[in-house]
């Protein structure tokens, strides 16, 4: 369990919350024993968006939760959540809080990090500029999709990461009992999936994926040895749940007698639910950093990251090193 803060200090602790993450963030304020400040956000009928914090925050060191998602139960798209933060931010600069740490949980945007075909943007370059432009002193992200999101920023990211948190669900659930196989989706997330199952105590296989367009994922074959396992498939994002339900099916014709599903960030986006609840996987594993829609099937177990992030908070606040509360893992790239 995550520590209070100490009894000590004088400086002044606030925590609030955007509409994408009001849930996240009140269990963070909870944890830490302070109350959420209402940042006083509303949409006005012509779609704009306006904050106003109720309580002075002047002089305080602001933690701002707030993933840059979609929400279904506020009626957010992910621009809106990002809009709402850069306000929250501006409003404690000109507030005269004394620092302001953004801490998104999902840093949307991530994925577009780099050009990967003529005239299109850097879209998380962008992200980093704007939040640094309203006045961000710090960011606090989890799970970032490519390390070099971090050197977007000209100012201090702490990177976290979920992995702790989900091989102890794994090692729990099926350490025990079966023989365990963890799946690098691609080439790109060997590295993770290295450490995942160095953590779980398990082997690791690596999938062939070729992606012929934007949003469209052609499985190859697996890598390494799969039959008559259960098997893991590790990733940071599950977006339209299209390519790890293929991936899913390839897994199995491998001979692999289960296949399981983990990321950090299930974002869920389209139809994914159906396409999840008509693959061949048995179980899908994320956390909090996205609100969960209603309509989430029982296949899908969603976890807090409220632990991981109130440590954090907390070790920012009183000037504790970062990195101690992962022995120096949170660094996956």
């Amino acid at each position: 369990m995550a520590k209070s803060i100490p009894a000590g200090y004088d400086k002044r602790l606030m925590i609030s919350a955007g509409r994408a993450s009001q849930e996240l963030g009140g269990k963070i304020a909870e944890r830490l024993g302070v109350q959420l400040a209402d940042a006083g956000l509303k949409t006005f009928a012509d779609g704009e968006v306006y904050c106003r914090y109720e309580d002075s925050i002047r002089g305080a060191d602001l933690f701002l939760i707030q993933s840059l998602c979609a929400s279904e139960r506020e009626g957010l798209t992910p621009n809106d959540a990002l809009m709402e933060l850069l306000l929250m931010v501006h409003a404690a600069k000109h507030a005269s809080a004394h620092r302001i740490i953004a801490v998104t949980p999902w840093y949307g945007y991530s994925r577009q990090d780099k050009k990967s075909a003529p005239r299109e943007p850097i879209s998380a370059r962008l992200v980093a500029e704007l939040l640094e432009t309203a006045g961000a002193d710090r960011l606090v992200a989890m799970d970032l999709h490519a390390g070099q999101v971090q050197g977007f920023f000209s100012r201090p990211v702490d990177h976290m990461t979920a992995m702790p948190l989900l091989t102890q669900y794994i090692s729990d659930r099926f350490g025990h009992e079966e023989e365990l196989v963890m799946i690098a989706p691609d080439a790109g997330r060997v590295k993770l999936v290295r450490s995942f199952a160095r953590r779980v105590g398990a082997p690791y296989a690596l999938m062939e994926k070729e992606r012929p367009a934007q949003g469209v994922a052609e499985i190859g074959t697996v890598i390494g040895d799969v039959k008559g396992k259960v098997a893991v498939i590790v990733d940071d994002i599950i977006g339209t749940g299209g390519t790890l339900a293929a991936a899913a099916q390839t897994v199995l014709d491998e001979g692999a007698r289960s296949v399981q599903a983990v990321a950090t960030h299930g974002l869920f986006a389209g139809r994914a639910f159906e396409t999840l609840e008509a693959s061949p996987l048995s179980g899908v594993l994320v956390t909090d950093t996205v609100p969960l829609a209603d309509a989430a099937p029982e296949l899908i177990t969603q976890l807090t990251c409220a632990d991981v992030l109130t440590d954090t908070v907390r070790r920012i606040f009183s000037d504790d090193s970062v990195s101690e509360g992962f022995d120096g893992e949170n660094q996956l790239f």
